[in-house]
C-alpha cells in the first residue's frame, strides 16, 4: 500500500516556523497535524487540515530527551482527532537539509503512544512525522496493534503543486 500526505505550503511553513521556536527548557518543540484519509487506487491519500502547538505548559521536563509531553498535550490532541474524524499525527523537527530520521528514541516512544490515539478515532490511520528543512520522514499505523507503514510520498501544495520530496522509511 502506497501512502500519500498533502499540506498547503502556508500550513508546513507555519509548522516549521513553529517548531522552530525556542522553549524554557525543552530542546525541541512538538506539535500535532490532523488529517482527512481517504483511500485511493492502490493507497491512502491523507490531505492534512490543521496544526495543533504544543502549549509551553504541557511540555515535562526530562533530560533524557529533546521534548517530553504531558497527558494534557495527549488529550488536546485526541480531542482534535475526534470530531470531526481525523487521522493524528505527531510532528516534530530535526533541522538540517536532506531527508531526516527518526531516532531511537522517536521509535520507541512512537510505538508507545501512537495506538493510543485509536482510542479517540479508531477508524482512522495514526502516524509520526519527523522533518527536516526541506524534506521529510513518515509513519502510519493503519490500525491499533499493527506494524507501522511508510509514508511514501509528502507533497506541498502551492502554486505551481510540486511534489517536493519523498521518503521511505519503516519500523521494524
Amino acid at each position: 500500500m502506497k501512502v500519500a500526505l498533502k499540506i498547503t505550503g502556508s500550513l508546513l511553513d507555519l509548522v516549521r516556523r513553529d517548531l522552530a521556536r525556542l522553549h524554557f527548557f525543552a530542546h525541541e518543540r512538538v506539535g500535532f497535524l490532523t488529517a482527512g484519509a481517504a483511500a485511493v487506487p492502490g493507497g491512502l491519500m491523507l490531505l492534512v487540515r490543521e496544526y495543533m502547538p504544543v502549549a509551553d505548559e504541557d511540555y515535562e521536563v526530562d533530560p533524557k530527551v529533546g521534548a517530553r509531553i504531558g497527558s494534557n498535550a495527549m488529550r488536546k490532541a485526541a480531542q482534535a482527532a475526534y470530531r470531526p474524524a481525523a487521522a493524528l499525527l505527531h510532528v516534530h523537527t530535526h533541522g538540517g537539509r536532506g531527508l531526516p530520521g527518526f531516532s531511537g528514541v522517536d521509535l520507541e516512544s512512537g510505538n508507545k503512544f501512537v495506538p493510543g490515539f485509536f482510542h479517540s478515532c479508531l477508524k482512522m490511520p495514526h502516524g509520526l512525522l519527523v522533518l527536516s528543512n526541506n524534506r521529510a520522514t513518515g509513519l502510519l499505523w493503519l490500525e491499533a496493534g499493527k506494524p507501522s507503514v511508510s509514508i511514501d510520498r509528502f507533497i506541498r501544495i502551492d502554486q505551481p503543486i510540486v511534489e517536493q520530496w519523498s521518503a521511505k522509511y519503516e519500523l521494524a
